[in-house]
Parts: structure tokens; sequence; C-alpha cells
């Protein structure tokens, strides 16, 4: 099966660069190059990529307006957003991943580094770098929550009152970024059962993928950020 991906970055160099390296490999093909937020996602419900490559900072429509577009579209479910950015700490990411991206890519990663993030996002596990994505949520998550109080408090605690305890169990530890064979071992049950009850979680909730459970422990107040 060929993964097809969408580039939308407004610097041409760039695209051109990211095209010859995805069309470099036999399971990728791109699909379309988009120069702004709003040309990406009209290239997007044309052309129906499985993952986008979306830069932040563009004119006029940015990324992360792109971004929302694309998840908020009821017919655009299956297409899987990978933030692209120059800073590996940056306010723009976490909006992204609110604003329903499924992970995040510095602009200096690796060719090998890339093109394995879009493997794992066009197969649905996406969660990228979990250590990286799940230190920058807590981060800003941080920021004027510094009560100590334990348990799911937060503005979004009312939703997980659909979870089980084992699904409340296993969100946490999703959220601490650990895969679905470390949280198997973990719990001594099997990775597929691990794999069910995060699907579960993820139909619960609402979240496209496992970047969103994280982003849904913090805000309910499930998983405290450690405030240095």
């Amino acid at each position: 099966m060929t993964i097809k991906v969408l580039l939308a970055d407004d610097q041409t160099l760039l695209r051109s660069a990211f095209r010859i390296l995805v069309d470099s490999e036999p399971d990728m093909t791109v699909v379309g190059e988009a120069s702004d937020g709003a040309q990406a996602y009209e290239l997007t419900r044309a052309a129906r990529p499985d993952v986008v490559l979306m830069d932040i900072r563009m004119p006029g429509t940015d990324g992360l307006a792109a971004t929302r577009m694309i998840s908020q579209d009821p017919e655009l479910t299956g297409v899987r957003v990978v933030i692209l950015t120059t800073f590996e700490v940056d306010d723009y990411v976490i909006q992204s991943l609110r604003a329903g991206a499924s992970g995040f890519l510095g602009k200096g990663a690796e060719p090998d580094e890339m093109l394995g993030a879009i493997r794992v996002a066009a197969a649905g596990e996406a969660l990228l770098s979990p250590a990286a994505t799940k230190g920058l949520i807590a981060k800003f998550l941080a920021q004027g929550d510094s009560s100590g109080e334990q348990g799911p408090s937060g503005p979004g605690a009312e939703r997980l009152a659909t979870l089980t305890g084992r699904e409340r169990e296993v969100l946490g530890l999703v959220a601490g970024g650990l895969s679905n064979d470390e949280i198997a071992e973990q719990l001594e049950v099997s990775p597929l059962t691990v794999k069910t009850h995060v699907n579960r979680a993820m139909a619960k909730l609402g979240a496209r993928d496992r970047a969103q459970l994280v982003v849904i422990a913090y805000e309910s107040g499930l998983v405290r950020p450690r405030v240095q």
C-alpha cells in the first residue's frame, strides 16, 4: 500500500527537498504541494492524502488554522497531520496538537527519522517522539497550574467519566510516553489487550490518535505535569 503525502510549506526549496526524499521511497508518493494553509486544506480535500506534513508559519492561513480545518472536516477523518517546526519547544506545537495534529517533527530531523514519522502517522499509531511530545504538553499545561492537587480535576475531567478504571489506567500510561508493549509488560497483559483499551478510550473521548489522548490526559488532570 502506497502512503500518500501532502507537503505544506511556504519555502519552495524545502518542499522540493521533501518531495525528492518522499518520492525516493517505494511505499510513498507525494500527491500535492501547498504554499499556505488554505491551499493545504483544499488540496487535502481533493487528494485525500494519508499524511500532511504541515509547516506552522505560512502566509495567510497558517498551519495551525489549516490543521484545525482538516481535523474538523468529517470527510477527512483518516488524514493525519504532522507538524513541521523549526523549534522543538514552541507554543504553536501544543496548539496544533489541540487542533488535531498527530504529532510534530523538527525540520532538522534526519531523513530516516522523517520517513519513519510518516509511516508511524500513516499507521494511525501517531504519537511522534513520545517523550518529547509529552514533555512539551506538560510544559505548557503546567503554566498556571501549580496546585499539586491529585486526581482528575481539570476543566476536561468530566470527559473521563465514560472510561472504565482500566481504560483510565492505560490512558495515564499512554500520557507517560509508554508504547503498547511497555504498557502490556507493566500491567501484565497482552499488547493486543492494551491496544483494545487504547482504541476504546480514543473512541469514547473522540480522540484521533495517541497524541490527542496525551493532551486529554493532561487537560483533564488525570496526569499532573511535574513543574521543575
